[in-house]
């Protein structure tokens, strides 16, 4: 029932959060909630972008989903509607407001998709993302996500998949958030603050050399290894 009523995928540096529009409206913000506190970890410090649709919501209870974001550290920084109603509310909140429409033509012009080589193969949902990632940003995905850059320390990345860094990695990663024990890091200069791994934690790749070498990071018999990759 839950997945009815709620939909996230990572999109841009944050989330995209769509609620039916059809549901009572308690019902779906009771049901988001609890979404959220089950999975703390990957929502930690995300920014909300929220899809409601045709629904008309008042500004009280825009004003009631703003506030329980903020109670859980989350912020609401778009609101995509089709109803005037919703979209005045937002205003009166001095919330930033946008068509769906335009929000999937933005998305289109900052991400690239690659497509499998072979055309019968079924390619993998990810995130690119084509800069570094600098102190108190974060990144969110429920597939995989690929920086072409640094992650600096301070910086994020969560992925429900693997994780690849094409550069330093010195900030916090855990790739499997959703509990994928065969999910990977990896990364050409690995030196992460923090990496985890489905429910695996390090707080420094073990036996690291000075030598900087493209390193892999994943689970073998219960613990998280590091390998290179030359």
């Amino acid at each position: 029932m839950q997945d009815e009523l709620i939909a996230i995928k990572g999109v841009k540096d944050g989330l995209l959060i769509s609620l039916s529009s059809t549901e009572k409206w308690q019902s779906v913000t009771d049901h988001l909630a609890a979404r959220i506190d089950d999975r703390a970890e990957f929502f930690a410090g995300a920014s909300i972008t929220v899809e409601l649709g045709a629904r008309p919501v008042p500004k009280y209870e825009l004003s009631s989903l703003k506030a329980l974001l903020e109670r859980r550290g989350l912020s609401l920084s778009l609101v995509l509607s089709e109803s005037d109603t919703t979209i005045e509310s937002a205003r009166a909140l001095d919330l930033v407001t946008e068509s769906p429409e335009a929000e999937s033509r933005n998305a289109a012009q900052e991400s690239h998709e690659t497509l499998p080589v072979d055309p019968e193969e079924t390619g993998t949902t990810g995130v690119l993302f084509r800069r570094t990632l600098r102190s108190g940003r974060t990144i969110h995905s429920d597939g995989h996500v690929v920086v072409v850059g640094d992650v600096n320390p301070g910086a994020k990345v969560i992925a429900g998949g693997d994780i690849i860094v094409w550069g330093k990695l010195r900030g916090t990663v855990h790739a499997g958030a959703n509990g994928d024990e065969s999910a990977i890091v990896c990364a050409l200069d690995m030196n992460p603050s923090q990496l985890r791994i489905a429910g695996y934690i390090v707080t420094s790749p073990p036996g690291k050399r000075r030598k900087i070498n493209p390193e892999v990071a994943l689970i073998r018999d219960k613990q998280i290894i590091v390998e290179a990759r030359i």
